[in-house]
């Protein structure tokens, strides 16, 4: 069986290139596949990146050295000293700065011919198709099930072929899903992930860590596939998922088809409510039985005797902890092993670090009979922003 030819290039080769555009992309000029045809289609593509972060950072960096002639960066965030690690288009003196001015800054310093347009707003349903509509090719480089799916859902609507790359700890993922392929290969993210998996089963990046450096491994395969797709060269990664696990180093493709039971994308929904950020559970259990920061520093403070549980990971806690507290994980409350070592004489206060797991796990306590616990609203972050600042947060 042959394999699928490649895709047409998505963007035309307009306009002749200047004697200082020959000088700078000599290097891609001399490539016979891409030559100045190529490169005269990335001077002409735009290119929205959603993000940047982890991902977004490699990935505007490179195709601003590429020569992608317009980017957009949809980005409404601050820069933060934990972004250091692995975001490299934001350094020490960006931040508090916002996260879109210091990447536009630095893709002028690289290319200062590169159009860079700002879009300083959370990505939402209102203007998600929109947006869209007015670049060549999306990509995703967001660490959220709710705005994958958006994003999914509105290129499907706004007929745009998009990059999709995700990172934790040590692996990476890469495809291409593009609804209207010409070539009838049409798949999306819903054919490889059907349904957003339940609340607190897979850690974000905040919770579970990445190894900083996975970021440009994935971000430059986004980037080269993004470059394919404009060009119209090679074989871009629509119909694969690419693993990467930098551990092992070793790379492997899983074969993706569309699924013939996907009901048609015919508008946005509610994508917090379809990926259940918390567990209708976790949220049941909150309601009436969540304490903010201050007041369970005002029960401390009275001498009140509540047993604090951590329900973070043993790593986390080697970070930042509050002082009496008990480390139990989440899953050991879960799985109901940890139930005994629960104080039944006391209330007990629940935390973790932003208030997610924290609920998931009340609400497995509510079950065994513990009406007196309750989350702390916010976790560990919150006790560190407004009770002690001492305290470091990651």
């Amino acid at each position: 069986m042959s394999s699928p030819k490649p895709l047409p290039p998505l963007v035309e080769p307009t306009g002749e290139l200047s004697r200082e555009e020959v000088a700078r992309y000599s290097r891609h000029l001399i490539i016979p596949d891409l030559g100045v045809d190529g490169q005269k289609r990335l001077r002409n593509a735009k290119v929205l990146v959603i993000g940047a972060g982890g991902l977004g950072s490699p990935a505007l960096l490179y195709l601003a050295a590429a020569g992608v002639g317009t980017l957009g960066i949809v980005e409404f965030d601050e820069v933060d000293s934990s972004n250091l690690q692995r975001q490299i288009i934001h350094g020490e003196s960006d931040i508090g700065r916002s996260k879109a001015d210091s990447a536009r800054d630095s893709i002028l310093e690289i290319n200062s011919g590169i159009d860079v347009v700002l879009h300083k707003f959370r990505l939402d349903n209102d203007n998600a198709v929109e947006l869209f509509s007015g670049y060549d090719l999306i990509v995703d480089g967001t660490d959220n099930f709710a705005t994958r799916y958006l994003v999914n859902d509105a290129a499907v609507l706004a007929r745009k072929p998009y990059v999709w790359g995700s990172i934790y700890r040590f692996e990476g993922q890469v495809s291409v899903f593009w609804e209207d392929a010409p070539d009838g290969r049409g798949i999306n993210y819903r054919d490889l992930y059907p349904e957003a998996p339940p609340p607190g089963m897979v850690p974000s990046c905040a919770e579970g860590g990445v190894l900083g450096v996975l970021c440009a491994s994935i971000g430059s395969i986004m980037v080269t596939e993004a470059i394919k797709l404009i060009t119209g060269i090679g074989e871009p990664l629509l119909g694969r998922l690419m693993v990467y696990d930098a551990l092992d180093m070793s790379y492997r493709t899983i074969k993706l088809r569309r699924d013939p039971e996907r009901q048609p994308i015919t508008e946005l929904i509610d994508y917090d409510a379809f990926c259940g950020v918390v567990s209708e559970e976790g949220q049941a259990a909150a309601a009436g039985s969540t304490i903010t920061a201050r007041e369970l520093k005002d029960m401390l403070d009275a001498g009140k005797d509540v047993a604090i549980v951590d329900v973070r990971e043993p790593v986390e806690w080697d970070i930042v902890r509050i002082e009496g507290a008990q480390l139990i994980p989440k899953d050991r409350i879960l799985s109901g092993a940890a139930l005994a070592e629960l104080p039944q004489n006391r209330p007990i206060v629940l935390h973790c670090k932003t208030g997610i797991r924290s609920a998931e796990a009340l609400a497995a306590l509510k079950q065994a009979g513990f009406a007196d616990a309750t989350h702390l609203q916010g976790g560990i972050i919150a006790w560190a922003k407004q009770i002690d600042p001492s305290l470091p947060v990651y």
